[in-house]
C-alpha cells in the first residue's frame, strides 16, 4: 500500500513543477507582446516605406538569413541579427545602405562569407522564379551595361558554329566585361562576346542572329550588374577605342620575303590596291576581315592563310621584295606579315567521343615545356589534353581538360610530372618530353616565384632559395627520365629543343604516336599559333652563365652524362650536343 502512494506523490510533484514552468513561459510571452505593441504605438504615423529587397523575399529567405546563414556566429552576433531584423521595419535613412544589417560584421572575412552565402541563396531563388525575377531582370542588367556605352545586344551562339571565332579564354571567378574587352582589343578584334558568365570570345564581325534581351540573363562572375550572356547566348560588346599600352597590344610580325605562288588569286584574297600602300594599312584591312596573314606585293595587299601551296617555309633574300616597276620580275616576290588575328582553322577542340583505349601520358620534368606541348597537341588533333593535377590558370586559358579527372580517358593524353614504378605503369604509353636541365630548372624556378608568365626577381636568384632549389630538383630531372626509360611500356622521346627547331616534323611524329590523322592545313594553322598564351613576356630572362655556380654546374653535368648514357643503352638518340658539358 505504501508503494503506490509514494508513486502518486512523486507524480503530483512533477505536475506542479510542469505547471509552474508553463505559467512562467506564458507570462514572459505576454510581457514581450505588450512591450512590442507599446513601441509600435509610439512610432510616428505616416505612409509606409517601400519594402526593402530583404522584406520582398519569401519567408524562407528571411528565416534562412537569421538562422542558417549565420550559424557560425557568436551569441553576441546573434543579438545583432535580431536587432537587424527589427531595424528593417524602420523608415529608410537618407544615406545609402550597404545591405541587410545581419550581413555586417567587424571581421572582414566573416562579412564576406555572409554576403557570399546570402547572394548564393538569392541567386537560387531567382533561378526558381525565372529569368525575369528580382536581381536577374535583363532590363536592369541591360541598363547597367549600356551605361558603359558599348553593349550591342544579345545574340544566338552554338558550340558547333561559333558566332565569334577569335581568341577564347575563361575565368570562372573574376570574369568582367572590361577584362574580355581588353583581351580582344589586345588582339585587334572589334567585338567581345561573353557567355555563361565566365567565357570570352572575340571577333570582327557582328553576329547576324539576334536573340531576345531576356535570354542574356547571366551576370558576370566578377562584375555585379553586367550582362555576360546565357545558355548558348552571347552578350556582345564593342571594343571601341580601348586604349592599351604598347606592351599589351599585339603588333604585326614580319614573316619574310617569299616567291608569289602560281595561282595567287586562288590562294589569297585580293583585298586592296593603292599607290602608297603601307604595312599598317594592309594589316588593318586583313585584321578586319579576320585573316592571319597580310601579304604585300608592290601596291597590292592580299589577305589569307598559310596553305600547302603557300606554306611560308621557303623564305628568300629580302632584297628581292623591293618594289620597282622598272625592275624586271619585281612582281614575282611578296612580303608577308603576321597580323594579331588568330588563325581560327585549328582552335576547335572537344573531348574524345569515346573513351581512349590506349592511356597515354605526356610526361616531363617541371619547366620542360609540357604546357606548350599540350597547346600544340590540342590544336593539331582537335582534342583536349588532361592533367594529373588541376591548375585554374591553365583552365582559364582554354585547357578545359584540366577539370576532367585524369583517369576519365576522355582526353588525348594526360600531363604528368610523376615518376616511380607504380605511377608510370598506370599508363599504356607516353610521350617523354626532355629539356636541357639548365633551362628546365630556371623555367620551373621562374614559375614557382612568379607564375606561368613572370620572371623571378634578382632577390630570388640571390637568396638561399635558389641553390637549395637546384640541389633538390637537379636529381629529380635525372631520376624522372631514368624511371620512365625503365618502367615505361611504350615511349616516344621528344627533345624540347628539336620541337622548337623543327616544329612540324616533330609534331607529325607526336600526332602519329597518338594515332590521330590531321590535315596539312591544320598543322600549318598550329604553326601560325605556335606560341599559345603561355610565353613569358616582359622582364629580362636570366642566362644560365649568370645563374649557376661552378658547384651547381658540376652537379648537373654529372646527371646529364648519366641520362645520355641511359638513352643510348636503350637505342635512343642521346641528348642533344648543346646539353653536353664543355
Amino acid at each position: 500500500m505504501a508503494k503506490p502512494f509514494f508513486r502518486l506523490q512523486k507524480l503530483l510533484r512533477r505536475t506542479q513543477f510542469l505547471l509552474f514552468v508553463i505559467t512562467a513561459a506564458y507570462l514572459m510571452a505576454g510581457s514581450l507582446l505588450l512591450l512590442q505593441r507599446s513601441r509600435l504605438a509610439m512610432m510616428p504615423q505616416g505612409p509606409r516605406p517601400a519594402p526593402s529587397p530583404l522584406q520582398a523575399l519569401p519567408v524562407a529567405a528571411v528565416a534562412l538569413g537569421v538562422g542558417l546563414l549565420d550559424s557560425s556566429s557568436s551569441p553576441r552576433e546573434g543579438h545583432k541579427l535580431l536587432l537587424g531584423m527589427d531595424m528593417l521595419r524602420r523608415p529608410p535613412r537618407a544615406e545609402p545602405r550597404l545591405g541587410p544589417r545581419w550581413l555586417m560584421a567587424r571581421n572582414s572575412e566573416l562579412r564576406q562569407l555572409r554576403r557570399h552565402r546570402f547572394r548564393h541563396f538569392v541567386s537560387d531563388q531567382e533561378g526558381a522564379l525565372g529569368p525575369g525575377s528580382h536581381g536577374g531582370d535583363p532590363k536592369v542588367l541591360k541598363e547597367a551595361s549600356e551605361s558603359q556605352g558599348s553593349y550591342m545586344g544579345c545574340f544566338i551562339d552554338s558550340v558547333q558554329d561559333r558566332t565569334l571565332k577569335g581568341a577564347v579564354f575563361y575565368d570562372l571567378r573574376k570574369m568582367t566585361v572590361a577584362n574580355c574587352q581588353e583581351a580582344c582589343a589586345e588582339r585587334s578584334y572589334t567585338y567581345a562576346g561573353l557567355q555563361y558568365g565566365a567565357e570570352c570570345y572575340c571577333g570582327n564581325r557582328l553576329p547576324k542572329r539576334r536573340s531576345k534581351a531576356e535570354e542574356c540573363n547571366r551576370e558576370c562572375r566578377g562584375e555585379k550588374g553586367s550582362v555576360c550572356g546565357g545558355l548558348n547566348r552571347l552578350s556582345v560588346y564593342h571594343v571601341g577605342g580601348l586604349l592599351l599600352s604598347s606592351t599589351k597590344r599585339r603588333t604585326v610580325t614580319y614573316r619574310g620575303c617569299f616567291r608569289v605562288p602560281r595561282n595567287l588569286t586562288d590562294t589569297l584574297a585580293n583585298s586592296l590596291t593603292q599607290p602608297n600602300l603601307t604595312v599598317e594599312t594592309c594589316s588593318r584591312l586583313c585584321s578586319s576581315k579576320e585573316f592571319p596573314l597580310a601579304v604585300i606585293r608592290g601596291p597590292e595587299c592580299f589577305c589569307g592563310y598559310p596553305t600547302p601551296k603557300f606554306s611560308l617555309h621557303d623564305a628568300v633574300d629580302s632584297s628581292l621584295c623591293t618594289w620597282d616597276p622598272e625592275t624586271p620580275g619585281w612582281g614575282d616576290y611578296c612580303v608577308v606579315y603576321q597580323t594579331p588575328i588568330q588563325d581560327t582553322r585549328c582552335i576547335d577542340r572537344r573531348f574524345l567521343p569515346n573513351k581512349a583505349k590506349v592511356f597515354v601520358a605526356l610526361s616531363s620534368f617541371p619547366g620542360a615545356g609540357n604546357t606548350w606541348a599540350r597547346h600544340l597537341i590540342e590544336h593539331a588533333t582537335g582534342f583536349y589534353t588532361g592533367s594529373y593535377y588541376f591548375d585554374g590558370a591553365l583552365y582559364n586559358k582554354g585547357f578545359k581538360g584540366e577539370k576532367d579527372h585524369w583517369r576519365s580517358r576522355r582526353t588525348i593524353c594526360v600531363k604528368t610530372h610523376e615518376s616511380g614504378k607504380r605511377e608510370i605503369e598506370t599508363f599504356d604509353a607516353a610521350i617523354l618530353l626532355i629539356r636541357n636541365p639548365y633551362r628546365s630548372l630556371m623555367a620551373e624556378f621562374n614559375r614557382k616565384c612568379a607564375g606561368h608568365l613572370g620572371y623571378a626577381t634578382d632577390r630570388n636568384w640571390k637568396s638561399q632559395e635558389w641553390p637549395d632549389f637546384v640541389n633538390s630538383y637537379a636529381s629529380w630531372w635525372s631520376s624522372h627520365v631514368l624511371d620512365w626509360l625503365k618502367y615505361g611500356k611504350r615511349l616516344l622521346v621528344v627533345h624540347y629543343e628539336d620541337l622548337r627547331r623543327s616544329l612540324l616534323p616533330k609534331l607529325r611524329e607526336m600526332v602519329a604516336f597518338l594515332n590521330v590523322s590531321v590535315t596539312e592545313e591544320r598543322l600549318l594553322c598550329v604553326e601560325s599559333n605556335r606560341e599559345g598564351s603561355f610565353r613569358r613576356l616582359g622582364g629580362q630572362p636570366r642566362e644560365p652563365e649568370q645563374a649557376f655556380t661552378a658547384e651547381m654546374k658540376a652537379l648537373i653535368d654529372g646527371y646529364i652524362r648519366t641520362v645520355d648514357q641511359a638513352l643510348r643503352e636503350r637505342n635512343w638518340t642521346g641528348l642533344p650536343r648543346e646539353y653536353m658539358p664543355r
